[in-house]
């Protein structure tokens, strides 16, 4: 009887094993969650790097339009 009340080194072995699986899954749970976070901040950075590119692109069309204004119109010449 006495046997059975105390764990084996199998059992011990068994539930230390058990024991860093928890761990390791608590651990990947917070990776994953931290990770989930970082996607979540890359796409507001996305979108606002998309703003700016956008925003950068009418200056520089703006900025060519104003230092060559005879290539968007025709000149006599042409006509």
């Amino acid at each position: 009887m006495n046997a059975y009340s105390q764990p084996t080194s199998a059992t011990q072995a068994k539930d230390r094993l058990y024991a860093q699986l928890a761990t390791s899954l608590k651990n990947t749970s917070r990776a994953i969650g931290h990770t989930a976070d970082l996607f979540e901040q890359l796409q507001v950075d996305l979108d606002a790097m998309r703003t700016l590119a956008g925003i950068h692109a009418a200056q520089f069309m703006t900025v060519a339009a104003e230092l060559n204004p005879d290539a968007e119109e025709p000149t006599e010449k042409e006509m």
